[in-house]
């Protein structure tokens, strides 16, 4: 009777935070949708904004801006988050490793206004701009740690026996890991490829010092930037109500999109029928 109990007690405590963790979401994106869903129409997704002080206007250069900076950062921080977990995983001494996983934990933890500040020392400094190449830089160097961490956890997944018989065919190490190990572990790197993106596809403080912000169309990525997080920040806390409510709606585009794009990436990873 008594461990029927603790059972019981156990398995509704799990199922109350599971219950928890998921109703965070569906309560965030309903809040959002009631408040920004009534904005969203075509003219907003495909509409520079209005000067200050005038309704109206839309976000699309923020969108195209924020899709720009997200790729140059992906471009950046997944293949050396990605190729160093391989080495970790598959060349690495005990030693060494250690010192780069406690490097990229600390990493991992420093506040985002910090790295936004190095970027802007490093880059927006020495190139006397805010850019585009900048913010994504800035973000990308926000990826490393989650991408690495994340391949590393999935390739150390795979099974040793996968390799062992690839060595046994005579299969060079560097083939092992490209024909094997990887497409193995593929799906899920692939998963914590796209947690690294979701992190900092809403991060406003880097961008603040890096990119900056644009109400107009950007002529190229050496260029100030607009993006969907800056605008949301810079609209909520203006004292116009239009703003407010083009920030709600602005908040419920960046959701979506990360959203649709942990989706697509579910729906293509997704097991075939052979």
């Amino acid at each position: 009777m008594r461990r029927k109990i603790i059972n019981y007690f156990i398995f509704s405590l799990t199922t109350t935070c599971a219950l928890l963790a998921v109703s965070v979401l569906v309560y965030t994106l309903g809040y959002l949708l009631w408040y920004g869903g009534k904005s969203i129409n075509w003219a907003f997704l495909t509409r520079l904004p209005k000067p200050v002080g005038e309704s109206g206007g839309g976000i699309a250069n923020a969108i195209l801006g924020s899709g720009a900076i997200i790729m140059i950062a992906t471009l950046i921080g997944v293949p050396i988050g990605f190729l160093g977990a391989v080495y970790l995983v598959e060349y690495g001494n005990t030693k060494f490793n250690f010192m780069v996983r406690y490097a990229t934990d600390l990493l991992n933890g420093v506040p985002s206004i910090v790295i936004g500040i190095f970027a802007y020392t490093v880059i927006v400094l020495q190139t006397k701009h805010f850019s585009a190449w900048a913010g994504g830089c800035a973000l990308g160097i926000m990826m490393i740690p989650t991408a690495l961490r994340g391949t590393e956890e999935f390739l150390l997944l795979v099974p040793r026996e996968l390799r062992e018989a690839a060595y046994a065919l005579g299969a060079p190490q560097w083939k092992v890991i490209v024909t094997v190990v990887i497409p193995v572990a593929m799906r899920g790197i692939l998963t914590g490829i796209m947690l690294s993106v979701a992190r900092i596809a809403g991060e406003t403080a880097p961008l603040l010092f890096t990119s900056f912000g644009n109400r107009f169309w950007s002529r190229g990525l050496n260029e100030p930037t607009a993006s969907l997080s800056v605008m949301i920040y810079t609209y909520a806390v203006s004292p116009y109500d239009d703003w407010h409510r083009q920030a709600w709606a602005a908040g419920l585009i960046l959701l979506l999109g990360v959203l649709l794009t942990n989706i697509v990436v579910r729906v293509f990873l997704r097991p075939r029928a052979h």
